[in-house]
């Protein structure tokens, strides 16, 4: 589990991001395992959705673990979303992160927006991370703060503080979710001593410019989830309206099911 923790870790390069995928079912995980990324994450509103639950008020902590237990399988490398780790108890996010890392998984998503739009304190986000390194060591923390994506006032001092704080706790990298204007992020890259985080967004700069930016990862967050809830209602409206040709790259009955028996 070691080396898998540590292959993981290493890749995140900065100028040379990992494209961190994010599934939210075994179907999505294995069939982006098949694609060939190395390491999948977890989108916390594809879980919650699936579910018929909110997102980001932490309903899913037994969806989510349950979803871990069906991924670990599969080959990849795995990390998971958590919110805000389903609880403001620093103990009780690290037991329950201990239970993920007992899985498999390698690493974990942890987040300081809170339900009601607010951020919550740095120094207890602070402590959750605390408490999850002293749990599990080499599994990789990546400290997500909130500042631009719930529009605070003046987001980027906000955000190098919240970053020094979480990296003195023992985050592992610093998810700056929000922004993706190439100028911030130079900033954030440069300031920051730890791989940094975007979230891609559609229109916005690819994976090179992000890089060039000094972005060590890359997510899709819900992008994908979103495509796919998007692409199912499109398909629907086509047979509807009079039938239409199958979209391209539709995969087939036959290698939906072959997924099932991608992790065995």
């Amino acid at each position: 589990m070691t080396d898998r923790r540590a292959a993981f870790h290493a890749l995140h390069r900065a100028g040379r991001p990992l494209l961190l995928p994010n599934a939210w079912d075994h179907a999505s995980a294995a069939a982006l395992a098949a694609g060939g990324y190395p390491a999948v994450g977890t989108t916390s509103l594809g879980v919650a959705a699936s579910a018929g639950l909110p997102d980001g008020v932490a309903a899913t902590a037994g969806e989510t673990l349950a979803l871990a237990r069906r991924l670990v399988g599969l080959p990849v490398l795995l990390t998971v979303d958590v919110e805000g780790g389903f609880s403001d108890d620093p103990a009780e996010v690290a037991e329950y992160v201990a239970e993920l890392a007992g899985l498999g998984v390698v690493g974990i998503n942890l987040e300081d927006g809170r339900a009601d739009g607010t951020l919550a304190d740095t120094q207890v986000t602070a402590a959750k991370v605390a408490a999850v390194k002293a749990a599990v060591p080499d599994l990789f923390v990546n400290a997500r703060t909130d500042t631009w994506w719930l529009g605070v006032d003046d987001p980027l001092p906000q955000t190098l503080a919240r970053a020094h704080a979480y990296r003195l706790a023992g985050a592992d990298g610093i998810f700056v979710p929000g922004t993706v204007d190439l100028a911030i992020l130079r900033v954030l890259t440069q300031r920051i001593d730890a791989p940094v985080n975007a979230l891609y967004q559609p229109g916005g700069p690819g994976l090179t410019e992000l890089g060039r930016a000094g972005v060590a990862r890359v997510s899709t967050g819900s992008l994908l989830f979103r495509a796919a809830l998007g692409a199912a209602l499109a398909a629907a409206d086509a047979v509807r309206l009079g039938g239409a040709a199958a979209p391209a790259g539709l995969p087939s009955y036959a290698e939906v099911q072959a997924l099932v028996s991608a992790g065995d």
